[in-house]
């Protein structure tokens, strides 16, 4: 019977999805010097984002037909290297779109409210009038720029409408047939970022969006804006966003997303009172965690079957080798 390869260990719930169809390989009998040593014999690899799998990978693990990952994201899976190996490439795009939408607009509220601040003010003591001390704002009324309006970028969208946010985003790969209803699309990014109040990052992350936002684009932004990521962190300059919120150009940043992950604890932007941060946390639920561990199996067992996964990022590769 085909083996199954584990990054995490998989919910007993989830086994009966396998039953019949494969077996489990790892993490179980990995360890810290051999952490992949359960790979061998394994003909499906479901990830998340702790390893890199490129062309050296693929070499070392000649039997593997195909790496799921967990997620939206796929950064550390060399597409074209696995393509090269003949190892075909899924994602669950869909699995933590309402978990990640959610969380950036937590991150939106708890930064544009200053509740870092309150909080660490109220338990410092020795402020006499907190009230006066504090100065967040309102997201009546204000303009909530989107770079990205795909799944998670659109339900945020509706988010910030509930809000009686003005919203209006930038993807240069969408129509504006295809825009979220009562969403306007900027003409360019240097449009949007002139005018948003808070600026929102829902765009992949690829050589050409790597730190998209720099010294320029934060130079650009609307002086007092905030900026929210809940996508992934090389997409940001971190030493620019540090400038931006030193020399006050910018008001806050909420976070969720580091390059590299995780970051120092005495990494400078954890440690100022303007910044909301948390550890790659978005899709960190457990509604987002089943789905995503579900739609990943249910690949797995597709490939398996030798039936072509739904979200398959290489079709070149298709129909693979035999699997069994």
């Amino acid at each position: 019977m085909p083996q199954i390869w584990f990054e995490r260990p998989v919910p007993s719930k989830f086994l009966p999805l396998l039953e019949g169809q494969a077996t489990v390989a790892g993490p179980a009998s990995a360890t810290p010097d051999q952490p992949l040593s359960a790979l061998a014999g394994a003909q499906v690899a479901i990830v998340g984002s702790r390893f890199r799998f490129d062309g050296a990978f693929f070499d070392q693990f000649p039997g593997l037909r195909a790496v799921i990952r967990t997620g939206i994201g796929y950064d550390n899976v060399s597409v074209p290297d696995a393509t090269a190996h003949r190892v075909a490439v899924c994602n669950v795009p869909s699995g933590p779109t309402i978990s990640t939408a959610e969380h950036a607009v937590a991150l939106m509220l708890a930064t544009v409210k200053h509740l870092k601040q309150g909080d660490r003010d109220l338990r410092r003591g020795g402020i006499a009038d907190l009230y006066m001390a504090f100065d967040g704002i309102e997201l009546y009324g204000r303009r909530l720029g989107l770079i990205g309006l795909g799944r998670i970028g659109s339900r945020v969208a509706r988010f910030a409408q509930a809000l009686d946010m003005i919203v209006i985003a930038y993807d240069p790969y969408l129509a504006p047939a295809q825009a979220a209803a009562g969403v306007a699309l900027a003409s360019s990014l240097e449009a949007l970022l002139a005018v948003a109040d808070v600026v929102s990052i829902h765009a992949p992350y690829s050589p050409e969006t790597h730190r998209l936002f720099n010294a320029e684009r934060f130079a650009q932004m609307k002086p007092g804006a905030y900026l929210i990521n809940a996508a992934r962190g090389g997409l940001v300059d971190e030493a620019a966003l540090l400038s931006a919120l030193e020399s006050g150009h910018l008001a806050g940043a909420g976070l969720d997303v580091f390059d590299p992950e995780p970051p120092p604890p005495n990494h400078p932007l954890l440690q100022r009172d303007d910044v909301i941060a948390s550890g790659h946390l978005a899709g960190a639920t457990q509604a987002s965690k089943d789905r995503l561990i579900e739609g990943a199996i249910q690949q797995a067992v597709n490939v398996l079957r030798g039936e072509r996964p739904p979200f398959l990022l290489n079709p070149e590769v298709w129909p693979l080798p035999d699997t069994r």
